[in-house]
C-alpha cells in the first residue's frame, strides 16, 4: 500500500501536460508493471459507436485497458482504463464511481467523461453482482473492504500510471464525482486517500453506513412489523398535500418545493381519521408510523441514531413508494437494502429477522465490525485541504433513499474541526430543494455534477469545481434546471432555481416568473 501511496505522490509531481507530448502506443501498455496487478487487454479503440455501450454513444478514438488486481488472496478487482487519443486528451483524469453495492464497471459514465476529453477509469470493486446484491460479502471480508474503500484507491493508482505511460506525462489535474455510494467513496478517497484527486464531488453521500442500513430497518419495522402500520401508495399524496399546506409558502412561493425543509413543523396527527379509514387520512398505527419515519432510529435511551427523512419528498419517481413505503409490503429499496446487507454483511445468515434488530446492541455490533471499513465520517480534512483539494457536497431536500440531513451533519461537523475559515477555502455544500435521490423530483435537478465540454461554471457544479481548482475561483451560486425531458436541454427548460452554498437559501423576491432564476435571492436561512 505504501508503494502505490508512493507512485501517486511520484506522478502527481511531474508537472503538467504541455502541447504537443509524446501518445505512445497503446498496445504496448499490457507491459507496464503495478503491484498485484495483470493487464489483460490494452487495445485501441476508432472512434463511434461502441459494443460495450448503446448505439447512442459515439465515442473519440482511444486506448482501451483491462486489468485486475489482487491486494489480498481472496480480491478479484476489475479495472478499465480509457484514454482518448492525445489530440483529444484535456490533460485531466477522472474517477469513476458506482451505486448500490458495486459490482459492475460503469460504462455509462466513462463514456461521458471520455467524450469530454478526460481519461478516465472505472472498477467493479472487487466483485460483479447487481447493484443492490450483496450476497458476494458474506464470509468474505477482504471483499467487504474492497469494496469499502480498497479498489477505488487502488483503480486510481493504476489508473494515473497507465495515464503517465500513454501519454509520456501525468494528468495535471484528477477529479473524482459519485452520488449515493459513489457521494461515500468520494468521501472516503478524500479522507483516507488525500493525494489521489485534486477536486471531488460527494452527492448525497451514503459515507454513515453502518447507520443509514440501521435506518433501513427502522423504517422497515415502524412500517412492517405491526401490519396495521403499512401505509400504502395510495396515501402518499394526503401526506404529501398536507406538508406542502402546512410549509409550501415559507419560502415565499408556493410552488410544491420546499426551500428550507428544515423549517417545516408538520405534525402527522393531523392526517388522523376521525371516521372510516380511507385514501384521505391515516388511522392511529400509520400515524406512529410516520412520525418515525420523519424522526429516524433511536436507541432505547431515546438517542437519534441517524436523521429521519424530510417532509415533502413523499411524491414523485424516486420517493416513497420506490425506497420507504413501496407498492406493497416489502417491495421497496431500504426493505432490499436491509435484508441485503445484514443478512450477508454482518450476519451472514441469510434467515435474518428484520424484526429482532436490536437499535443498542446490533448498531454496535454493525459498528464495531464494518464501519472502519464502510463509513467515510471523518471530519479531518486537513491532508486534503492542504494540498489544495477542494470538495463539493450536495443533496437533494426531498431525497428518500438518504436522508439529507446526514450530509448536512457531516459538512458542520467538518466546519467545527476545522473551524469555518479553513472549511471556506476548501469546501461548499449545496442543499437542492424538490430533488430526490441524486436526480428527479419536483424541483430543478439539473446542474451538471459530471464531467461535460460544454457546460460552464455556472450551471455545472463540476465546472465550477474545475474552476476552483486550476484558477482559484471558488464557486456560489449554481444555476439548476428542470427540463421537459429528465436531463434533456434540448426537450426544452421548466424552470430554474439557484442552488445557494449552505447555509444559505434561495428566496423570492416577490415578483416576477417564480421558474426564473431571476426572480430569486440566495440569503441567510435566519
Amino acid at each position: 500500500m505504501a508503494y502505490f501511496s508512493l507512485l501517486v505522490v511520484l506522478l502527481i509531481i511531474v508537472g503538467s501536460p504541455v502541447p504537443g507530448f509524446a501518445q505512445r502506443a497503446c498496445e504496448g501498455l499490457s507491459n507496464v508493471k503495478l503491484p498485484d496487478t495483470t493487464i489483460t487487454l490494452a487495445k485501441s479503440v476508432p472512434g463511434g459507436p461502441s459494443p460495450l455501450l448503446p448505439s447512442s454513444f459515439i465515442l473519440p478514438s482511444s486506448c482501451r485497458v483491462e486489468g485486475v488486481i489482487n491486494p489480498t488472496p481472496d480480491s478479484i478487482i476489475r479495472f478499465e482504463v480509457w484514454m482518448p487519443s492525445s489530440p483529444l486528451w484535456n490533460g485531466k483524469f477522472d474517477g469513476v464511481e458506482n451505486g448500490g453495492f458495486g459490482g459492475f464497471i460503469n460504462r455509462d459514465a466513462m463514456a461521458s467523461a471520455l467524450r469530454a476529453g478526460f481519461a478516465t477509469a472505472s472498477t467493479d470493486t472487487g466483485h460483479a453482482a447487481g447493484w443492490m446484491d450483496a450476497q458476494w460479502a458474506s464470509g468474505h471480508p477482504e471483499k467487504v473492504a474492497d469494496f469499502g474503500y480498497r479498489a477505488i484507491h487502488l483503480m486510481t493508482v493504476a489508473g494515473k500510471v497507465l495515464v503517465r505511460n500513454f501519454y509520456g506525462t501525468s494528468a495535471r489535474w484528477s477529479y473524482f464525482s459519485g452520488c449515493s455510494n459513489g457521494g461515500r467513496q468520494a468521501l472516503m478517497e478524500v479522507q483516507r486517500f488525500p493525494e489521489d484527486y485534486d477536486g471531488v464531488i460527494a452527492g448525497a453521500p451514503v459515507n454513515f453506513m453502518t447507520h443509514l442500513v440501521a435506518g433501513a430497518v427502522w423504517d422497515s419495522q415502524a412500517t412492517l412489523a405491526n401490519p396495521a402500520s403499512y401505509i400504502p401508495a395510495g396515501k402518499l399524496p394526503t401526506i404529501h398535500n398536507a406538508v406542502l399546506a402546512a410549509c409550501d409558502t415559507e419560502d415565499g412561493v408556493s410552488d410544491g418545493i420546499l426551500s428550507d425543509p428544515e423549517k417545516c413543523h408538520f405534525d402527522p396527527k393531523t392526517l388522523l381519521c376521525q371516521g372510516a379509514d380511507s385514501n384521505a387520512c391515516l388511522t392511529g398505527p400509520q400515524v406512529v408510523a410516520l412520525q418515525k419515519i420523519y424522526a429516524g432510529p433511536r436507541n432505547a435511551k431515546g438517542q437519534n441514531i441517524y436523521p429521519g427523512f424530510m417532509p415533502g419528498g413523499e411524491l414523485g419517481l424516486n420517493s416513497w413508494v420506490t425506497w420507504i413505503t413501496g407498492s406493497a409490503p416489502k417491495l421497496n429499496g431500504q426493505f432490499f437494502l436491509a435484508m441485503e446487507f445484514f443478512s450477508n454483511m454482518l450476519f451472514a445468515d441469510p434467515a435474518w429477522d428484520y424484526r429482532k434488530f436490536n437499535f443498542d446492541t446490533d448498531v454496535q455490533l454493525t459498528d464495531r465490525k464494518l464501519a472502519h471499513m464502510l463509513n467515510a465520517t471523518d471530519p479531518n480534512l486537513e491532508r486534503f485541504r492542504v494540498r489544495g483539494g477542494k470538495l463539493i457536497l450536495y443533496h437533494g431536500w426531498s431525497d428518500s433513499a438518504a436522508p439529507p440531513l446526514n450530509t448536512v451533519a457531516y459538512y458542520q461537523s467538518v466546519v467545527s474541526t476545522m473551524g469555518r475559515t479553513n472549511a471556506d477555502g476548501f469546501l461548499r455544500l449545496y442543499m437542492v430543494p424538490g430533488m430526490q435521490h441524486c436526480g428527479d423530483g419536483p424541483g430543478p435537478c439539473a446542474f451538471g455534477a459530471s464531467p461535460s465540454a460544454s457546460m460552464d461554471p455556472d450551471h455545472s457544479v463540476f465546472s465550477a469545481l474545475e474552476q476552483w481548482v486550476e484558477h482559484g475561483v471558488a464557486p456560489q451560486r449554481i444555476v439548476a434546471s428542470k427540463y421537459v425531458s429528465q436531463e434533456d436541454p434540448a426537450s426544452g427548460v421548466i424552470m430554474t432555481r439557484p442552488l445557494c452554498p449552505y447555509p444559505e437559501v434561495a428566496k423570492y423576491k416577490g415578483s416576477g416568473d417564480i421558474h426564473d432564476v431571476a426572480n430569486f435571492l440566495c440569503t441567510s436561512a435566519q
